[in-house]
């Protein structure tokens, strides 16, 4: 039984949810979304959608709460959005951006130039005295987290001083250094 895939998913005011065929579309103030689905099926009565599977076999049981998840991610991405901030730690290591463009310094060699999708819109804030933080926001919650992924992947956190690129927030595990 699936827990998650029972629970009903509510429609705020201004977003609509349409289900032709194979194919699930949310539309909201922020953006449109849509997902290819297959094994459930959508109900849609008085602002509350419900999940239900086709069958009782395995396939269909392991996607029935993937497809309410997904839903409900989509439902809350075009009503409110999706943010990820991340935090460059580290002597030099700065961050800056021209629109879509995003320049990143991380004691390489030479700098790193990353084009973002222009379904993120990206934001760098620099404070004198505080670390350089990346804020990514979308109304799709896995193009965030790809993106946000991809830049952390560039210099990931360090255990023993803890330089690197993190999530705000992120408890780093670390490491004593070798005992003298």
């Amino acid at each position: 039984m699936s827990r998650i895939g029972n629970n009903p998913v509510s429609i705020p005011e201004g977003v609509t949810v349409e289900v032709n065929d194979n194919l699930l579309t949310v539309k909201g103030k922020l953006g449109e979304l849509k997902q290819e689905f297959e094994g459930v099926s959508f109900e849609i009565e008085d602002g509350v959608i419900s999940v239900s599977r086709d069958s009782e076999s395995k396939d269909h049981k392991s996607r029935h709460g993937l497809y309410r998840s997904l839903l409900n991610n989509m439902v809350e991405g075009v009503s409110k959005g999706f943010t990820k901030e991340l935090e460059l730690i580290g002597v030099g290591y700065r961050a800056s951006n021209q629109g879509q463009r995003l320049d990143l310094a991380l004691g390489f060699s030479h700098n790193i130039v990353l084009n973002i999708a222009p379904e993120v819109k990206v934001e760098t804030i620099s404070e004198k005295g505080k670390n350089p933080i990346i804020k990514l926001t979308s109304h799709d919650k896995q193009l965030v987290g790809q993106v946000a992924a991809k830049i952390r992947s560039f210099r990931k956190p360090e255990p023993y001083k803890g330089k690197g690129i993190k999530f705000v927030g992120e408890q780093i595990r670390r490491k004593a250094g070798k005992s003298a």
